[in-house]
């Protein structure tokens, strides 16, 4: 955790640092770019008469004068790493003011409030949470809700639909300190903003961390309120949007009147989308019009060309779908952008260099995330994959510092490589290297551990050239 800074005020809050009610929002990780964990429960207390001061700790200092001014301070745990990083801060903060009270919501707190450690918490919300955000800071301030030592860290009741109102991002810092665009062809980047059309998802991949929280539901953001948010990234210098639902495609109808929508009001303004590889077979239809309406690329996780896996999994999609969705795609003149789960108990060291062999003859170079290649699953408490008999077998302790289940791989190489593979990436990120030079580590990493390094010179030279592809300049991932 970076040090702290010398104690500053929220421009929000006009120069106070205590606010009525006394409220500081703490985001520390969502995966470069504005949190929506800050902007929407800071639009809803603010529409309830509060000021909140809003602090992005990926960017920013945890300010100890803040800390100290707040009577609530809620901590946004949307992603697993976000989780890990909240629970360092939420100590940091007990002890610069002990009297506070701390909750935790957001996407990991629904999954993890039962096996929060001692004293972190004494309210956790889970996802869907802002108007009961709302509802505990009116009891703070009235004096009917106690503040630290009144822990209520039960597993959060299952989300339900909010009356949304447009995120507030007027704390937050400015667009140009996050991600941005990286247009093919080594063209400027563009600044890029963050929106969500949609929360929750109506699938039930086993590995996601949605589906034991949203069971299958999902909640679509009135498209006014859409646009709006849009409208006043756009103001704030983005040139490009990314649409980060879970899946874009859940609601169809819903996404296409969006994009039709934002192309008419900024022809020049391009997009990104996620959606299941499923539902580019299903709405193979709509493909051509993305493309049309300005979208840049298409993230979908395609996670394993190992159908076993896939089924493990219960991805919904085979390989076969997976060479379809690449040829639809590219006939509808869309980049694919694949995500990748490459190590997990069922994929072997076979399957993971057959992995590799198809990015390599498919031209997808540029086209897949670096670490992509050395992701590993992550089982957190509540995961689905405990309840299922394919998981059990190679189940083991739960690590609760990490929130996690840990688990080994039957072929200890595999094991060996995704560290190495995680080095390779994590050293070739620090040195900015190109993806193909990085890629070709992989590569022979691989290779190396199936003990063929003599195939490494013929399988790149038998590839096709890898065009250039449009990204974001730091990639999702939890």
């Amino acid at each position: 955790m970076p040090p702290e800074p010398i104690p500053t005020t929220n421009p929000a809050s006009n120069g106070r640092t205590r606010t009525p009610g006394g409220v500081l929002l703490l985001s520390c990780y969502e995966s470069g770019h504005q949190p929506l964990g800050l902007a929407w429960p800071a639009a809803f207390l603010r529409a309830a008469g509060f000021s909140p001061v809003s602090q992005d700790l990926a960017l920013e200092r945890l300010s100890p004068e803040a800390v100290r001014a707040a009577a609530l301070v809620a901590i946004s745990v949307p992603m697993h790493t976000a989780l890990v990083l909240g629970v360092r801060v939420a100590r940091r903060v007990r002890e610069l003011n002990p009297a506070c009270h701390i909750a935790f919501h957001g996407l990991y707190a629904a999954l993890n409030g039962p096996h929060l450690p001692p004293g972190v918490a004494d309210t956790v919300l889970g996802a869907e949470a802002e108007p009961e955000l709302v509802a505990l800071a009116q009891a703070l301030a009235a004096g009917t809700e106690k503040a630290a030592g009144h822990a209520r860290t039960n597993a959060p009741r299952p989300p339900g639909r909010v009356a949304f109102v447009p995120p507030d991002r007027q704390a937050l810092p400015p667009l140009a300190r996050y991600a941005q665009l990286l247009p093919a062809g080594g063209a400027e980047p563009v600044a890029a903003g963050y929106v969500e059309a949609s929360r929750g998802c109506k699938h039930r991949c086993l590995h996601c961390p949605l589906v034991p929280v949203y069971r299958g539901r999902f909640f679509a953001v009135p498209r006014d309120q859409v646009l709006a948010d849009v409208e006043r990234l756009v103001a704030g210098g983005a040139g490009h949007i990314t649409f980060g639902d879970p899946d874009f495609l859940n609601g169809p109808g819903h996404a296409l009147a969006l994009v039709r929508a934002l192309h008419a009001r900024f022809p020049g303004v391009g997009y990104d989308v996620t959606t299941k590889v499923e539902h580019l077979l299903r709405h193979r239809a709509l493909l051509p019009e993305l493309a049309a309406t300005g979208c840049r690329f298409v993230v979908s996780a395609v996670e394993s060309l190992s159908d076993a896996v896939l089924t493990a999994l219960d991805k919904g999609h085979t390989r076969a779908d997976v060479e379809e969705a690449l040829a639809l795609t590219r006939r509808a003149g869309l980049v694919l952008r694949p995500t990748l789960l490459p190590f997990t108990p069922w994929a072997g060291l076979p399957d993971y260099l057959e992995l590799l062999e198809f990015v390599a003859a498919e031209g997808l170079v540029h086209q897949v995330e670096p670490v992509q290649f050395s992701l590993r699953l992550l089982v957190p408490p509540g995961s689905a994959l405990l309840d299922t008999p394919q998981f059990a077998p190679f189940q083991g302790a739960p690590d609760a510092e990490a929130f996690t289940c840990r688990w080994r791989h039957p072929d200890p190489r595999m094991d060996a490589l995704q560290a190495r593979v995680a080095g390779i990436v994590e050293a070739a990120t620090a040195d900015g290297l190109p993806p193909e030079d990085t890629f070709r580590a992989i590569l022979a990493a691989a290779l190396e551990a199936a003990g063929q390094p003599d195939r490494l010179t013929p399988l790149l030279a038998a590839a096709p050239p890898a065009p250039p592809a449009p990204r974001l300049s730091e990639p999702w991932f939890c």
